[in-house]
């Protein structure tokens, strides 16, 4: 007795594969006889045919397996957008710090140039380093800028 028609059929009617179908041994002229989806639905209901569990791997290894390129570079851009914003809050930061005159122009690169490497995962560290600079140096002297004589001059 060849069923595989009434396989495909009731893989429609139920909404699975046709793998997962499994039918009654017992019953089988009642299942040969079901002509129609309705006829297969209620043979399901009945309990003449049943759907085997699925088989396969995990949800998990399948996160893995569908996890392609394009995953790969919208992860890379977020990670790119909250440096950005943190880049541009620290930046923000020390600006206004130079513009206070609580740093001098030098720490002020100094700083720029340690927001750029990443040194400061948040304002906060930023603001624990600028408390600790105030601490080492108390006042800095400023510097004196000497001229360097032209060759007319030492004439």
């Amino acid at each position: 007795m060849n069923l595989r028609n009434k396989k495909e059929l009731a893989a429609k009617a139920l909404g699975v594969g046709k793998r997962r179908i499994k039918f009654n041994t017992e019953s089988l002229p009642e299942i040969k006889e079901a002509i129609t989806k309705e006829d297969i639905k209620t043979l399901y209901n009945e309990g003449i045919i049943s759907i085997k569990p699925v088989k396969g791997r995990k949800k998990i290894v399948r996160r893995k397996i569908r996890r392609g390129p394009g995953k790969i570079k919208k992860k890379i851009k977020t990670r790119k957008q909250d440096y950005v914003k943190i880049t541009r809050k620290l930046r923000r930061y020390v600006r206004q710090l130079r513009s206070d005159a609580v740093i001098d122009r030098d720490k002020y690169i100094e700083l720029r140039k340690k927001i750029r490497m990443r040194n400061f995962k948040s304002k906060g560290s930023l603001k624990e380093y600028v408390e600790n600079l105030k601490k080492a140096v108390p006042v800095k002297e400023e510097k004196k800028t000497i001229k360097k004589k032209t060759n007319k001059e030492n004439k």
